[in-house]
């Protein structure tokens, strides 16, 4: 009986020694090369208007250096950090939600006592020589969070409001967080995830009425907590000529930049705007300004069709995934794709106010570019393993 079991466990075993390649030769057989590539066309695209963005300012915004340069830095590095998240099964994120989701808490308190204070805000933790926003890795921390819960406690007829005191307190949380520091963009980011996922698995009508009747309210009540100089970016929006060199100056000459793209652009480095200085941050929430000045209005469309590629793909990985919280942390990540494109693109073009939200692997910034790699790794990787059943 000992020798059956013997030669039973080495035939085991080596069922598993051919099992384990043919796993892994499939997994690489279905790497999602299309979003891959389109995430390192974007990054270049980025670099390339980031180069043009320095020629005015070599040391712009503080940043010791050129700032293409160490945006090649970031994308390298977030290359490797999007490869590595896509090796291992996504499934243990399930197993780590909470703790994952503790510790990016965790940060955004420290923020408020030890972070770095830059232009009025206080959003960057340093760490030796490199500083990063805690703010936008816990986009990431509660899209699993919520991924989890809504996975494990899944709601044919929609869930009620008594069901979604948990995940609401997980999306107020950061969000009370990141407006202290105060960064009202992101914190705003926040909550579009939390609504678009929750939306998703559904929500009972009633609900659904009572939820969006309170974010009317709330938002109401913001007003009256908002700092004067928020207050003054909404009345520039509103009407940007009532104040053309304060509050609507980014509004009125990010418009101008783009209109005088025109329809094939002034030409690489030869926007007019941006070399004169004109254009404010425009390596960071204005990028897309000096891209639709160089390259009118034929670069934007490109621009912007990666981007409705990019979130259509990872809608497209949400419905092939064959298990609940695959589909579910595929749709919320891909939201927080969308939603901060959506909203830098509409910021320069003046369709929503300046809140200061980058726009994706373009904008200068490490901790955006690293958070949203990180996101795109954790998307290939529930699209590789698509067709595994067990793991």
């Amino acid at each position: 009986m000992i020798v059956t079991l013997g030669i039973q466990s080495t035939i085991d075993n080596r069922q598993s020694t051919i099992v384990n390649p043919m796993i892994d030769r499939r997994l690489l057989e279905h790497f999602d090369w299309v979003l891959f590539g389109l995430t390192l066309v974007l990054g270049g695209i980025g670099i390339l208007t980031l180069y043009s963005a320095a020629t005015a300012n070599v040391d712009i915004a503080g940043v010791k250096g050129p700032v293409y340069l160490k945006q090649c830095y970031w994308l390298a590095i977030g290359t490797g950090v999007m490869i590595l998240l896509a090796l291992f099964s996504y499934r243990w994120l399930n197993r780590l939600a909470l703790p994952i989701y503790l510790v990016s808490i965790g940060l955004l308190v420290a923020v408020l006592f030890v972070g770095k204070e830059v232009s009025g805000s206080q959003r960057w933790l340093i760490v030796g020589p490199v500083s990063f926003q805690p703010s936008e890795s816990v986009k990431i921390s509660l899209v699993i969070m919520l991924a989890q819960y809504f996975s494990e406690n899944v709601s044919e007829e929609g869930f009620s409001l008594m069901e979604l005191w948990k995940p609401l307190i997980w999306a107020l949380i950061p969000f009370a967080l990141i407006v202290k520091q105060p960064d009202l963009g992101t914190s705003l980011i926040v909550l579009l995830i939390a609504g678009t996922v929750t939306i998703f698995v559904k929500i009972e009508r009633r609900s659904l009425l009572c939820l969006t009747g309170a974010g009317i309210v709330g938002s109401v009540a913001a007003w009256f907590f908002l700092k004067e100089y928020q207050k003054q970016r909404i009345l520039a929006f509103l009407d940007p000529h009532g104040d053309p060199l304060g509050a609507g100056y980014h509004i009125i000459q990010s418009k101008i930049a783009v209109g005088s793209g025109l329809l094939f652009g002034k030409g690489f480095l030869k926007g007019t705007q941006n070399a004169l200085s004109f254009l404010p941050e425009q390596h960071t929430d204005f990028i897309f300004s000096v891209l639709a000045e160089e390259w009118g209005f034929l670069g934007a469309a490109v621009v912007i069709s990666l981007y409705v590629l990019v979130v259509i793909w990872g809608l497209s990985v949400a419905v092939r995934s064959k298990e609940p919280f695959g589909t579910i942390l595929a749709v919320g990540l891909t939201s927080m794709i969308f939603w901060q494109a959506f909203i830098n693109l509409a910021m320069a073009v003046a369709l929503l106010p300046v809140v200061g939200v980058p726009l994706p692997l373009i904008s200068y910034g490490g901790s955006s570019m690293l958070v949203t790699m990180g996101a795109i790794g954790i998307l290939l990787n529930i699209s590789m393993r698509r067709f595994l059943f067990k793991e």
